[in-house]
């Protein structure tokens, strides 16, 4: 059996898109289109009868266009404002697109603290779960707008790996603006070799990260995508590393086709997640 054949029978999923593939390289701004195809590719999974959560970067960059700063900004006090515009913003042309396919969705903002506080994972997990059964698709972010902790040293990546594990996602979705796992930085060094599945993340695999976004829109490089493997891999669930150029990919790789890295899942490890965020804390 092709080992990609599993991901057809996955039921609950969750994707993460990275700022990189939801705006314009040339001038920061959303890219309309792109985000209307991923609203029906998203909208046609729950036609399937299967429970998605998206986890969405852009907001800083929506709202840094927004607010006219001509560049990314580099203060946290800017960055909190321009999340402050541009979640609202973002939040607002997602309900527009998703009513136009008969979908509700929802905004949760979180940090990585949410799940380490008992009461609050429970109250997260809770209304995951209570919005999955309305049949609602959850739309979460980082809440930029206060957590300046997650904003120096976080990413999207780890948080949807966190997001996974905590309402036991039977797969997790990375989109980015790169292909997948390579041998080498492919941008530097022509020989790299494209690795199709990863059965187990070991320590070289963890080393081969480098924390760079080609981008410059994103936060999160392929370290922060191997780290978001190790969590979504040792909670049992599959994860796919794959490019956000064309959000098509996304019905792609739940028909079983070959894109994106594969990384399997292991045997589940219950306290995993816990441990992971008391050694990051």
């Amino acid at each position: 059996m092709n080992l990609r054949d599993k991901l057809k029978d996955k039921r609950r999923i969750v994707i993460k898109i990275g700022s990189s593939s939801l705006t314009h390289r040339e001038t920061g701004a959303l890219n309309l289109s792109k985000m209307e195809i991923l609203v029906r590719e998203l909208s046609d999974i729950r036609n399937m009868g299967k429970e998605v959560i998206l986890v969405s970067s852009g907001a800083i960059a929506v709202g840094s266009r927004a607010a006219r700063f001509e560049r990314r900004p580099e203060k946290i006090e800017e960055k909190q404002a321009c999340a402050a515009i541009g979640q609202a913003r973002l939040m607002m042309i997602y309900q527009k697109l998703f009513s136009e396919y008969n979908q509700v969705c929802a905004q949760i903002l979180m940090t990585k603290r949410t799940v380490m506080d008992n009461l609050s994972r429970h109250n997260a997990l809770n209304t995951f779960q209570e919005l999955l059964k309305l049949g609602a698709i959850p739309i979460v972010n980082e809440n930029d707008t206060v957590s300046t902790y997650e904003m120096q040293f976080g990413d999207n990546d780890t948080l949807s790996a966190i997001v996974a594990s905590l309402v036991n996602a039977d797969l997790l979705i990375l989109l980015s603006d790169i292909d997948g796992l390579f041998t080498d930085d492919p941008t530097e060094n022509p020989n790299a070799q494209f690795i199709d599945v990863v059965e187990k993340l070991d320590e070289r695999l963890l080393r081969m990260g480098k924390a760079t976004s080609s981008s410059g829109v994103g936060s999160g490089g392929m370290a922060s995508k191997l780290t978001a493997a190790d969590i979504a891999t040792n909670s049992g669930i599959d994860m796919v590393i794959a490019n956000g150029r064309d959000f098509h990919i996304i019905h792609k790789i739940l028909d079983g086709r070959n894109y994106g890295t594969l990384f399997l899942s292991q045997k589940k490890d219950t306290f995993y997640l816990m441990d992971y965020l008391e050694k990051m804390y």
